[in-house]
C-alpha cells in the first residue's frame, strides 16, 4: 500500500544541462563570457534546488548530456534520468513518460524567482485541469504539468516553434480537447539584460 501511495505522489522534474562553458546558456555567454554563464548556471541550479525542494512532492533531475548523469555536481539522493536525444519537445516528452502515474510537473532551471508556492499552485491546478502551464514573459513557458504522469498524449509538443513567442500557444494547441490551466507568469534568464533585471529585483542567482 505504501508503494502504491508513493507512485501517485506529485513529481517535479527539473530539466538540467551540465554547467560547462560553451555548453549551457550560450546566449548569456555571448554577453558575459561562456565561463561566466556556466558559473552563473552552476550557482543558479544549486539555489533553485534549495528553493523548490518540498516534502509535498518528489523531486527528480533530467540531465543532459547523457554522459553527465553521474557527474558529482548533482545532489546525492535525487533520482536522475538521461534526457536522451532529440529536440526540446522530444526530450521533455520522454522525461514526462518516465514519471509515475501521479500528477507531474516539469520545469527549466533558469528562473531565479521560482519558489515553492509557484510549484504548489501548479500542482493544485492539476486537481481540476488535465494540463497546466507556467507562462514566461517572452511567449514561452517555465513549467508544464500533466494530471497523469506517464500518460503523455502522442500529440504533445507536435509542431511547436521553440525559442519563439509562439512556444506556449503552440504547446497548448498540441493538446486538443484538454482542460488547460495557467499559473504564474515568470521570467527566465537568456541574456545579460535578463540577468540585470533579476538582480535589480533582488535575485542574485
Amino acid at each position: 500500500m505504501a508503494d502504491a501511495s508513493r507512485r501517485h505522489r506529485p513529481r517535479l522534474i527539473v530539466m538540467l544541462k551540465a554547467p560547462q562553458p560553451g555548453q549551457v546558456k550560450t546566449r548569456l555567454g555571448h554577453d558575459i563570457g561562456m565561463v561566466g554563464a556556466a558559473w552563473w548556471m552552476r550557482h543558479q541550479i544549486r539555489a533553485l534546488l534549495r528553493n523548490i525542494s518540498d516534502p509535498r512532492w518528489d523531486l527528480a533531475l533530467a540531465i543532459a548530456p547523457d554522459t553527465a548523469i553521474r557527474a558529482p555536481i548533482w545532489p546525492a539522493g535525487l533520482p536522475r534520468l538521461a534526457q536522451g536525444q532529440g529536440d526540446l519537445g522530444t526530450r521533455m516528452a520522454r522525461a514526462l513518460r518516465q514519471a509515475p502515474p501521479g500528477p507531474t510537473c516539469l520545469i527549466g532551471a533558469d528562473i531565479p524567482a521560482l519558489r515553492r508556492p509557484h510549484i504548489a499552485r501548479a500542482f493544485a491546478a492539476l486537481g481540476r485541469a488535465d494540463a497546466v502551464f507556467g507562462p514566461a514573459r517572452d511567449g514561452g513557458y517555465w513549467l508544464i504539468g500533466l494530471r497523469h504522469g506517464g500518460a503523455v498524449p502522442a500529440s504533445l509538443f507536435r509542431n511547436v516553434r521553440w525559442s519563439s513567442p509562439d512556444a506556449l500557444r503552440d504547446s497548448i494547441a498540441s493538446l486538443p480537447g484538454a482542460r488547460i490551466a495557467l499559473v504564474d507568469t515568470l521570467a527566465d534568464v537568456d541574456n545579460a539584460a535578463d540577468l540585470a533585471a533579476h538582480r535589480r529585483l533582488g535575485f542574485s542567482r
